[in-house]
């Protein structure tokens, strides 16, 4: 990796999200070695993939060159690369472009999104994990209305403009309510020749109310602002198949659509190596101690979705969100610190929930805070201003801002372009994947 060895320690972190991020700025310009391996030569801000989904922003708006982030530290080395394997007892990592030691490891690798064992569903949706992700299903929603417009047969439309969107989290809320804003002000302008009114646009949500994670009131609200839009809620609904063209469901219901869109879990996306047996939890993330400490591993390291902080109060540990990998990064940062000073006054992680929001639409949205829980234009008014000042460079919040003002006026997506066409893989078809029972589908 032609990585230089220096007498300071060197600690290796894997993973350039949210966590991985606040940890290198805490360490940057102190006396240790940071390295920070990613597939990815960029940062992404999840939160707003959604909107490079449907148009509303380009992927650059909300990625951002990990080394423009890093490039004034010393002592901070990037590489690109996909780590493979870690071997504990020689504290070294297995990469493709081949193997680096570490002092400390810490595991910031994030989530990938969980289809529970369905394999056929797995294939055959689309998911909205990456920028690769967004802009494949971007292509692919335009792409849709394309081909409606070449066949006349009504069926076929029908499956064309047809979205099902399974899960009804803030990821899957915010996709239906975008979607609910290009039928009604874009499509029936670029598609005059198309009657768009028959696209349908559904939600299928495994419990009885979408936002479950969040309160009641922002829940019911959130499915009033929806249903105005003309968004379909399909509550207590297991999607169990889905073969490319016919999904099917624990219930009688079934959907014909050629876009299945999976917002309906993640998972720890882990690394081979570890002693999986001792320190998984589930959801395929690992344990920490509340200094997020794998379980028996006194060198490696655990942030963000990975890391599963269990506690007799919070069983499950904390939510796999962005606020919890920022403050466990910071965190953890302090806490290496002061190891490496010798300093035995290590504090324990504390996190402090700054609230949840979701946004449906113009003038739309829902916020939960501590003491306060308030829905409709000021909350979208709130979750604008938050957003916007959590994108990394002024540049990226720039670019957000005029194209939300433009959007706003205009009522316009500018970015509504088929760059690189998308094209599926091979589908498989009539196979029905056994599992000991449906698992219970958690939203993202």
């Amino acid at each position: 990796m032609n990585i230089p060895q220096i007498t300071s320690p060197r600690v290796v972190i894997i993973g350039g999200g949210f966590g991985g991020i606040a940890l290198a700025k805490k360490l940057a310009k102190r006396e240790v070695q940071v390295v920070m391996l990613d597939k990815h030569n960029y940062h992404t801000f999840q939160p707003l993939l959604y909107q490079v989904s449907t148009g509303g922003l380009e992927p650059d708006s909300i990625a951002y060159p990990i080394r423009k982030i890093v490039s004034r530290y010393p002592n901070f080395y990037f590489r690109l690369a996909n780590v493979t394997n870690i071997d504990p007892d020689a504290k070294k990592i297995e990469t493709d472009i081949g193997p680096l030691k570490y002092d400390y490891l810490v595991l910031a690798t994030g989530s990938k999104t969980n289809f529970f064992g369905n394999k056929e569903i797995e294939i055959n949706s689309m998911i909205m994990k990456t920028v690769p992700d967004a802009l494949n299903l971007r292509s692919l929603i335009l792409q849709n209305f394309e081909k409606a417009l070449l066949t006349d047969s009504l069926d076929e439309q029908d499956s064309l403009m047809n979205f099902v969107i399974v899960g009804g989290g803030p990821t899957g809320v915010e996709l239906a309510g975008a979607l609910a804003e290009i039928k009604k002000g874009i499509l029936p302008k670029d598609y005059p020749d198309l009657d768009t009114r028959r696209a349908q646009i559904n939600i299928v949500q495994s419990s009885e109310r979408v936002l479950d994670g969040m309160s009641e009131i922002a829940s019911q609200k959130a499915e009033e602002f929806l249903e105005k839009m003309g968004v379909n809620i399909w509550k207590d609904t297991l999607v169990t198949g889905y073969d490319g063209d016919i999904v099917s469901t624990n219930t009688d219901l079934t959907f014909r659509t050629a876009t299945l869109i999976w917002a309906a879990g993640v998972e720890g996306d882990l690394i081979d190596g570890l002693k999986t047996s001792e320190c998984l939890m589930p959801g395929n993330r690992l344990k920490v101690n509340a200094y997020n400490q794998v379980t028996h591993y006194k060198s490696i390291y655990a942030i963000g979705d990975i890391a599963c902080m269990a506690s007799k109060e919070n069983p499950r540990g904390h939510p796999m969100v962005a606020q919890v990998a920022i403050q466990q990064g910071t965190h953890l940062g302090e806490n290496l610190l002061k190891i490496l000073a010798k300093k035995n006054d290590l504090k324990p992680f504390v996190y402090k929930d700054k609230g949840t929001m979701a946004t449906i639409g113009r003038n739309k949205a829902v916020v939960d805070l501590k003491h306060w829980k308030f829905q409709g234009f000021f909350a979208w008014f709130v979750w604008m201003f938050v957003h916007l000042l959590s994108l990394i460079g002024f540049r990226n919040r720039a670019i957000v801002f005029v194209n939300w003002v433009y959007n706003y006026i205009r009522f316009d997506r500018a970015a509504r372009l088929i760059i690189r066409p998308y094209k599926k893989e091979l589908q498989i078809k009539n196979i029905k994947v056994k599992t000991k029972e449906p698992a219970k589908v958690t939203t993202t």
